[in-house]
């Protein structure tokens, strides 16, 4: 695919250095920044282009008029609504993806139809967010949560602990531990390795467990792979703007929130909004202030400001108070490792969530969902399954008989859009499955996107 991508921020950076690595796609990267595109020209093989992204000129430089798609991510909303409709007015861009932080433009979704301004796709980094941490909180000590087939299964990751009752066990006896719930583990990361399991891989104490299940079972699986941890019933909110204010409305209801935020306007305006939930004006790395609230009372603190620093700070404060577990929204990849085995218990990446919602939509064929991985480096998909087994290399075929590229394993199926089943040996794909896959190598996406393609008379 041509994608040229405007903004070369943390999501255009990272959306673009996971693009290039595919070699199958020709990206061109848009920016003011002419120094750091070629810094990215050196490290990435893509072209770039100098200049503002809503310019007719530099959108035509870009070779927006031949281009597949175009994804404007740069920090300004109105500039990427402004390149879309520039896009769709004079070169006629097929597919055209924005992202929008301001609620007030998606309050009226018309004004992103023909006519107006013409985007095919808005990513709200923001909502998204707040669904990603909401799904966390629904499960407590879960690393990550992730919905497929509107939900029906999720994808979790949970860290094993001594003691839990499968660590030390082969994977195969989790059937027998649970003889009613149907689970798979789709991968597990080991000292930072990926290790693709077997039947007879034994869990060890601190692995990341990655396992597929239908939705009503995953309290009882994560049971089994770690501690079943009990309810956030008392949530402490650092950041009270876009993120923290929909948070707090959302958790208000079902667990006591408290919301610190330094800017008193802010303050004000959310203490008016919030039913139940409580407004504190002051600084979430403040000591003193912590202490007073209780802090070593949460069940939950989540230091959600636009300041990484102040979100390590204030996190790795409330851990050592007390707090009994600690998630902290950071931007940077760089605080991301330095951190990543402190006191946070939950590092919250934004630009690869938003890179995840940007993935569905860059994906060949009947790509319905995809979402990054461990950083980028691991990726999860949702496929539907087309044709027949003269046209399909896939459709008609047990699982045991794929040629899957090394690294990729299928977790589930979701079948007739209800029927949940979790893979095995001797499962067979059926035309209109939506196939669940995991890759712990995200290079092999294009070989996984070729071998779901359908063709003249693929015989098996």
């Amino acid at each position: 695919m041509k994608i040229v991508i405007l903004g070369a921020g943390q999501v255009g950076t990272t959306v673009a250095t996971q693009l290039a690595s595919e070699s199958s796609n020709d990206i061109t990267l848009v920016d003011t920044n002419a120094a750091l595109l070629r810094e990215l020209q050196e490290k990435l093989d893509i072209r770039t282009v100098a200049g503002l992204a809503s310019y007719p000129s530099v959108l035509e430089a870009a070779g927006v008029d031949d281009a597949d798609m175009l994804l404007a991510v740069t920090n300004s909303d109105e500039v990427n609504m402004v390149a879309c409709q520039l896009a769709w007015k004079l070169f006629h861009t097929p597919v055209k993806i924005a992202r929008l932080r301001a609620p007030e433009y998606q309050a009226i979704p018309a004004i992103f139809d023909e006519g107006y301004f013409r985007i095919d796709v808005v990513i709200s980094p923001e909502t998204l967010i707040q669904e990603y941490i909401a799904r966390l909180v629904a499960y407590p000590g879960s690393l990550q949560v992730l919905d497929f087939a509107g939900g029906r299964v999720r994808l979790v990751g949970v860290r094993a602990f001594d003691g839990g009752p499968m660590v030390g066990q082969p994977i195969r006896e989790i059937r027998e531990h649970m003889p009613n719930v149907d689970t798979r583990v789709a991968a597990i990361f080991r000292r930072g390795q990926a290790i693709m399991p077997t039947g007879d891989t034994v869990i060890e104490p601190e692995d990341e467990v990655f396992f597929i299940a239908a939705r009503e079972h995953i309290r009882a699986v994560m049971a089994e792979l770690g501690r079943m941890e009990r309810p956030y019933r008392r949530i402490m909110i650092a950041g009270g703007g876009n993120i923290g204010r929909g948070l707090a409305k959302a958790l208000e209801s079902r667990a006591q929130v408290k919301v610190i935020e330094h800017n008193p306007v802010n303050a004000k305006r959310l203490a008016e909004e919030l039913r139940e939930g409580i407004v504190l004006r002051g600084d979430a790395t403040d000591e003193d202030l912590l202490r007073d609230e209780n802090v070593e009372d949460m069940d939950l603190f989540l230091a959600v400001t636009n300041d990484d620093e102040n979100n390590i700070l204030s996190a790795m404060l409330a851990k050592r108070l007390g707090a009994r577990k600690t998630m902290a929204i950071i931007n940077r990849t760089v605080y991301v490792d330095l951190i990543e085995a402190t006191a946070i218990d939950v590092v919250i990446s934004p630009q690869l969530i938003t890179v995840s919602a940007l993935l569905a939509h860059v994906r060949r064929g009947e790509v319905t969902a995809a979402h990054s991985l461990r950083r980028g480096a691991a990726e999860a998909m949702e496929i539907i399954a087309v044709g027949d087994k003269l046209t399909s290399r896939v459709v008609g075929r047990r699982i045991e008989e794929l040629k899957l590229p090394e690294g990729v394993t299928i977790g589930a199926i979701v079948r007739n859009e209800d029927e949940v089943l979790i893979a095995h040996h001797d499962t067979v794909i059926a035309s209109d499955d939506h196939v669940i896959l995991f890759l712990t190598d995200k290079r092999r996406v294009r070989e996984v996107e070729q071998l779901f393609q359908v063709g003249f008379s693929f015989f098996g």
